[in-house]
């Protein structure tokens, strides 16, 4: 029967006996068993990536070209492959055809599917060579070669900081609109991050799983105990532009700044004064409210500085000895 036949009526009369797929021309038999011996005979004239076939090497150049040559009908927005135009569709209609097998959890993707059950595998075949650090997806080890490379490809509109990681942008975005959309379940305290939401958390379970191997100190996160470690070693690695003074965390950097630009961003919602500080502004509400958290552990009286009650310690100076 002839070829443009068969892709009518359906036939496949060619199959291929390792997986016993069927195949309606020779041709495409021969292009598949190449999945099964790893023949890339097809290479990129611009990079040198090899392709198992030539159809390949000409959607692959796309990414050399930036040719989008497919576009939404809804949207307009384009795309390099066809089947990437399928897929995006899904994200107007709504339609998830694919399903976890262990869970249920519907997905637009395959790939969301095989992504998603490592999930459940605990699967991690993505290693970085230069670390052996593992990660369950492709994006998250290249995200992750960042911190050896230190590239930073993704720059903010605004303010032009670079950032290893384009949703780092969509945060840092917040910095500049205010925005915060994410909030505490527990005191409804709001964010700019998800992953501030989950820092903030341990405020209220009091949850402290990393020490400084050190002094044993504990922690709510790792990279409080990294800052840490330099009150061990008297590492700064961080200065000022301006004046060159040195800091252990970077944090420091920004809070110092404002000695040069000063700016005071936080302000007393009772009487309107400013601060260029936090601390500050939080220690500024007790003249307001009258709280008085630090108390003398002689006596018990209260104070509303932790620095009062170290001064007010030395009058019980003799009656400790």
């Amino acid at each position: 029967m002839h070829q443009d036949m068969q892709t009518h009526t359906g036939e496949k009369p060619f199959s291929w006996k390792v997986c016993d797929k069927e195949f309606s021309c020779q041709n495409h038999v021969t292009k598949h068993m190449q999945t099964h011996t790893g023949e890339k005979p097809f290479s990129c004239k611009v990079c040198g990536k090899e392709f198992a076939s030539q159809s390949h090497v000409t959607r692959h150049m796309r990414t050399h070209t930036g040719e989008k040559p497919f576009s939404c009908k809804v949207c307009g927005k384009a795309f390099t492959h066809t089947n990437h135009v399928t897929e995006h569709m899904r994200t107007h209609t709504g339609e998830k055809p694919f399903s976890c097998k262990v869970c249920g959890k519907a997905f637009a993707q395959q790939n969301d599917v095989t992504r998603h059950m490592r999930t459940h595998t605990g699967e991690k075949p993505f290693y970085c060579e230069i670390c052996g650090k593992a990660f369950a997806q492709q994006n998250n080890l290249t995200g992750h070669m960042r911190t050896h490379t230190g590239e930073k490809p993704f720059t903010c509109k605004v303010c032009g900081k670079a950032f290893a990681h384009q949703n780092h942008v969509t945060g840092h975005m917040r910095t500049h609109t205010g925005e915060k959309p994410f909030s505490c379940e527990v005191c409804g305290k709001a964010f700019a991050q998800q992953n501030d939401v989950r820092r903030h958390m341990k405020t209220h379970t009091g949850e402290k799983p990393f020490t400084c191997k050190v002094c044993g100190k504990a922690f709510s996160h790792q990279n409080h105990v990294t800052g840490h470690m330099r009150t061990h070693t008297g590492e700064k690695p961080f200065s000022c532009e301006v004046c060159g003074k040195a800091f252990a965390q970077q944090n420091d950097v920004m809070r110092h700044m404002r000695t040069h630009t000063g700016k005071k961003p936080f302000s007393c919602k009772v009487c309107g004064k400013a601060f260029a500080q936090q601390t500050n502004a939080t220690v500024h509400m007790r003249t307001h409210t009258g709280e008085k958290p630090f108390s003398c552990e002689v006596c018990g009286k209260a104070f509303k500085h932790q620095t009062n009650v170290t001064r007010h310690m030395q009058t019980h100076g003799r009656e400790r000895i």
